[in-house]
């Protein structure tokens, strides 16, 4: 059976419960009663990719020349420095670089998230992030453990200019993070920052699932406002609305593969990799699930389910900046060890794009 057809099959039920409403028209997202939110997260945030020149160092005039072409699609902010802006890669000056000219070019209605978490790194940045000196090296700056560098480091992108803290799970030592240490983590962090924080959850990348015993509890925490969840599950997805109704605190899809399934069960909006390519069209989705029009929002989120994996599961961030240059955007060579596509690959994922229409 062809992969249209099964997600047809899958989705027909849930769309038609959508449209239990009237004989001609659908109901709108409700949400579940609960305090207006300090800082409204509804609507699309690309996760921007970071461009590199082809000595791979960052491109500051090509970030530049993405973001006037991002200014005409109605997102409501801005993804830097997460995992599809190699994040990992780039040293503490960089980070700082690409928030404070990601922020000069954007309008002040338009939010800033910025990714902060930090595992353990050198603090003045000369050796990135997520790795120690050289053995043997001269150096005199202390390491700073994960808590604390992400303490620094979310206080450093808020003088640079970011709205929003977004923060990944401690990852390195998985097997003792429980959810009390994580809880633990995420209070200091909230506590220090001045500015909101949201969790961010990737076990894709992370192997850990932010546990729902402490999203619920740091739900609580007036300076965390919202997680960005990526495991696409709905299920989870919808408790977690669902158990932190109450609170100021906003749950946002990591993904577009799952946008539309996730709207349905109250999520605010989605951090989609896909919006660095096909943002309209994303802006788009989140616009037709507000007004209940589901038909379209299904015909449209069925389109963009193959491109979406195959810009994320598929080919990862090689394949993202591949398509982005189809597209208008630069996306250039990503920073090593990330190789490119292969010639067989890159053909893949243009038929990925053409036989859904974007091409």
């Amino acid at each position: 059976m062809a992969l249209s057809t099964l997600l047809t099959s899958f989705l027909r039920p849930t769309l038609s419960a959508l449209c239990w409403a009237a004989p001609r028209q659908c109901r709108g997202l409700s949400t579940l009663q609960g305090p207006e939110p300090s800082l409204d997260l509804g609507g699309i945030f690309p996760p921007l990719a970071t461009p590199f020149s082809p000595t791979q160092e960052v491109d500051y005039a090509q970030l530049e020349g993405n973001l006037s072409r991002y200014a005409s699609i109605p997102f409501r902010g801005l993804v830097v420095l997460g995992s599809n802006g190699e994040y990992p890669y780039l040293t503490h000056h960089e980070r700082l670089e690409v928030v404070s000219c990601v922020r000069r070019a954007l309008p002040r209605d338009r939010l800033l998230l910025a990714g902060s978490g930090c595992e353990c790194e050198c603090l003045c940045g000369q050796y990135g992030g997520h790795v120690s000196p050289p053995r043997g090296t001269p150096h005199h700056c202390a390491l700073s453990p994960a808590t604390q560098a992400t303490i620094e480091q979310t206080v450093s992108m808020a003088e640079a200019g970011a709205d929003v803290a977004l923060v990944v799970t401690p990852c390195y030592y998985r097997g003792t993070m429980t959810s009390t240490a994580l809880v633990h983590h995420y209070t200091e962090v909230g506590d220090a920052s001045p500015i909101p924080v949201v969790l961010y959850s990737v076990p894709a990348n992370t192997g850990l699932d932010l546990p729902m015993e402490a999203v619920v509890t740091l739900a609580q925490h007036p300076n965390i406002i919202g997680i960005k969840d990526s495991g696409g599950d709905i299920t989870r997805m919808g408790l977690m609305v669902y158990k932190t109704r109450q609170e100021d605190f906003q749950v946002l899809a990591g993904s577009a593969g799952f946008l539309l399934a996730s709207y349905a069960v109250g999520v605010s909006g989605g951090v989609c990799a896909l919006g660095n390519i096909l943002g309209a069209p994303l802006c788009q989705l989140d616009r037709l699930c507000r007004e209940g029009q589901w038909q379209k929002a299904g015909d449209l989120q069925h389109r963009l389910i193959e491109p979406n994996t195959a810009v994320t599961r598929r080919f990862g961030i090689p394949g993202l900046k591949k398509a982005m240059e189809w597209f208008g955007y630069y996306g250039g060579p990503c920073r090593a060890p990330l190789a490119p596509l292969s010639p067989t690959q890159v053909e893949e994922l243009r038929s990925t794009f053409s036989t859904n229409g974007w091409l």
